[in-house]
């Protein structure tokens, strides 16, 4: 059994995948062996319509299967929000078809949330390799001004053909390959989860995500040169990724403190040039941070010689870091009432702190071999993301330094997800990180 067949065995939603070159000819026969005699109806964009969904479209009247008219986003500005699903869905209540949603990131969620509000199931025809939701339970739409996730089932099958992946714009695979180098330090950080008993980690989705990974990011010039071979084993890491996601219901197996960066600055709407900063690119920033997190917690956090009893004292109750929320947070409304969820849902009492601490001070020798195994080093991830044509440095998504470290600040209270960043705030740890990377002679120095 091959590593696509061993995931779909896993998968909740997704029943059938192809991917490799000439894989669109074969989405008739996935339909008709997913849907039986349904009628099918495109759904996809002005580019994309013209780069695979005509042909699609063509495709399937060939192979005998009944066409809706197809809904083409004529938008320039289409993105993954509200209004969008809106559009979709008036169209789609009024026509008895399964939706073949065309296009990659913003096409693939707005069809899954619409076909999960319309109780239809669904599949996708990837156009690019730009990242990992397409395969993912769940939709992430911009709702009232704030990004959030909506919980809807992934598609029941997807097919991809690199060949049309590795000619889409040299942004969406870069975003892509950013998306994927940010499963190494997850996966770091879901280990730490797991040696001190905050979320045990389950074998088979991480190594969905992890075996190969390497491999498919080996050659990030070659991803942007527009490699086929290179771009197949991007859009496979990927895929496998939100297959790893479907099996756990969870975003853990590819989400971990790089993530948490994505997530607050999806709260502050961040453009650069008037456009908004795909997910990629914001995860890619946030995989600098996390591994230079992970590097000062093996090269200079001393764990094994951690004062226990000093982290204790100056351990705050619930009570003080509500407060500290209040005034990290003043005037963002948003930012505040998450924090105050998402810490309380990780939060220790200082006995609660002393186990975990005695727990990490315990298994540290050992762990910190497996992370260091794990991890790739910051001056390779940082070339890779340049070799690869995705932004390298916080100014290149618009975030300046300053903005850089405040968010960095952020962090420990944005998500209820142990992390990396976790194990800093525990040990009391966050203004000597916060020196090594923004201070005098930092990596990203705040002048």
């Amino acid at each position: 059994m091959n590593k696509i067949e061993s995931a779909l065995q896993r998968t909740t939603d997704t029943r059938a995948l192809e991917i490799g070159v000439g894989a669109m000819r074969k989405a008739p026969a996935m339909f008709r062996a997913l849907f039986g005699d349904s009628r099918a109806v495109i759904v996809a964009d002005t580019t994309t319509y013209e780069v695979a969904g005509r042909d699609a479209e063509g495709y399937f009247v060939e192979a005998g299967i009944p066409m809706e008219r197809a809904h083409i986003f004529d938008d320039p500005h289409l993105y993954a929000e509200w209004s969008f699903v809106e559009q979709l869905e008036n169209y789609l209540k009024t026509v008895d078809a399964v939706a073949v949603a065309v296009g990659s990131g913003v096409i693939n969620d707005l069809t899954k949330l619409v076909s999960a509000h319309l109780g239809r199931k669904y599949m996708v025809i990837g156009t690019a390799a730009s990242m990992d939701g397409y395969t993912a339970y769940g939709a992430s739409i911009t709702f009232e001004g704030n990004k959030q996730t909506f919980d809807c089932p992934a598609p029941c099958g997807m097919v991809l053909d690199p060949v049309i992946s590795a000619a889409a714009p040299k942004e969406m695979s870069a975003s892509g390959y950013a998306d994927l180098i940010a499963k190494i330090p997850a996966g770091a950080d879901w280990m730490i989860a797991d040696a001190l008993g905050v979320e045990k980690l389950d074998e088979f989705s991480f190594g969905l995500v992890q075996n190969g990974l390497r491999d498919a990011l080996s050659a990030p010039a070659a991803v942007y040169d527009g490699d086929v071979e290179m771009t197949e084993k991007l859009a496979e890491g990927l895929i496998m990724s939100g297959f790893a996601m479907q099996a756990l219901q969870s975003s853990r197996p590819a989400s971990g403190t790089e993530h948490q960066f994505s997530h607050c600055w999806d709260m502050e709407n961040l453009c650069y040039n008037g456009e908004h900063v795909s997910h990629g690119f914001k995860v890619g920033i946030g995989t600098l941070a996390s591994t230079a997190s992970l590097e000062f917690l093996l090269d200079e956090a001393d764990i094994e010689h951690l004062d226990i009893d000093a982290c204790v004292a100056r351990w705050k109750t619930w009570e003080q870091t509500e407060q500290d929320i209040y005034r990290i947070f003043e005037g963002k409304q948003g930012h505040i009432a998450r924090a105050l969820v998402e810490t309380k849902g990780k939060y220790v009492d200082s006995d609660g702190l002393r186990r975990q601490l005695e727990t990490l001070k315990s298994v540290w020798p050992q762990l910190k071999e497996r992370i260091r195994a794990q991890i790739i080093p910051f001056d390779e991830v940082y070339a890779s993301l340049k070799a690869v044509g995705a932004p390298y440095e916080p100014e290149m998504i618009g975030v300046t330094r300053e903005r850089f470290r405040r968010t960095f600040g952020y962090i420990p209270y944005m998500r209820s997800r142990f992390t990396n960043i976790d194990i800093l705030f525990r040990c009391g740890l966050m203004e000597r990180i916060d020196e090594k990377l923004f201070g005098k002679g930092g990596i990203w120095e705040v002048k």
